[in-house]
């Protein structure tokens, strides 16, 4: 049985390896293919090299765009539990919810980040952010809804035999069994407050940020650069994502059996 174990541990831990290594050669072949006077896409040694020296400057977009998610995805997650706990409670709010979060989800980013500059100034970062906000709102509503509808009627049921108020139901038995569906929607509510503040950030605003750096070196012709902004992009995704994972194997772990 160990050896068993010991394969499969072995095995998640190659399998990544080994599809970055097939990924990593793929990008050195087509690297070499030329596109008229231009090579197809930066070597991986060019892209590392300039991320290397434009590192201080990455680094400082790459906190401004995870700035904006990270107000994103908090501001859209309060404005979502608040929500679904009050879709939960009111029937009526339950009603109007359903076609508001429709309507939400299929918000077209790219139309809303040029209007929300207009509305607040192409030198705030408030129109990013409620875009990341959007973006984080739906999946966590989503959830969270489901959640706090997850606890079975005899569990119910026992609460109010033994007298307990409806504040303590809620403490004890929905939010704790709400609590796992919040952390999935968080986790994945992260990703996407990333990608729509990336998605903002290209489309105005602001001169600083990941997505408008990508933008503007794009156009410039410095693709190794533009390269290197991806990156780093890429980087603070895994590491929101990473970090609401973590959260969610806490919140598991504490669940009570």
């Amino acid at each position: 049985m160990s050896y068993v174990n010991t394969t499969e541990r072995y095995a998640r831990v190659a399998a990544p390896v080994v599809v970055g290594i097939a990924l990593l050669a793929t990008w050195w072949v087509a690297s070499g293919i030329p596109l008229g006077r231009t090579q197809l896409i930066p070597s991986p040694v060019e892209v590392i090299a300039s991320f290397a020296e434009n590192f201080g400057i990455i680094a400082e977009d790459a906190f401004v765009t995870g700035g904006n998610a990270l107000v994103g995805l908090i501001a859209g997650t309060v404005i979502a539990v608040t929500l679904a706990g009050l879709a939960v409670w009111l029937r009526p709010i339950d009603q109007m919810t359903a076609p508001l979060v429709a309507a939400i989800a299929v918000v077209p980013i790219v139309a809303l980040t040029p209007l929300l500059n207009t509305m607040f100034g192409a030198s705030s970062q408030f129109g990013r952010q409620i875009v990341a906000g959007v973006a984080a709102f739906v999946p966590v509503f989503i959830n969270v809804l489901r959640g706090l509808r997850q606890a079975r009627q005899v569990e119910r049921d026992l609460f109010t035999a033994y007298g307990a108020s409806g504040g303590q139901r809620f403490r004890k038995l929905t939010l704790p069994t709400a609590m796992p569906y919040l952390s999935t929607g968080i986790r994945i509510a992260s990703s996407l407050a990333v990608i729509s503040a990336l998605v903002a950030e290209y489309f105005g605003g602001p001169a600083d940020g990941l997505g408008t750096a990508i933008a503007t070196y794009s156009k410039s012709g410095n693709s190794a650069l533009a390269f290197a902004y991806v990156g780093a992009s890429i980087i603070v995704g895994l590491l929101f994502f990473f970090l609401t994972v973590l959260l969610e194997q806490l919140v598991v772990k504490r669940k009570p059996r």
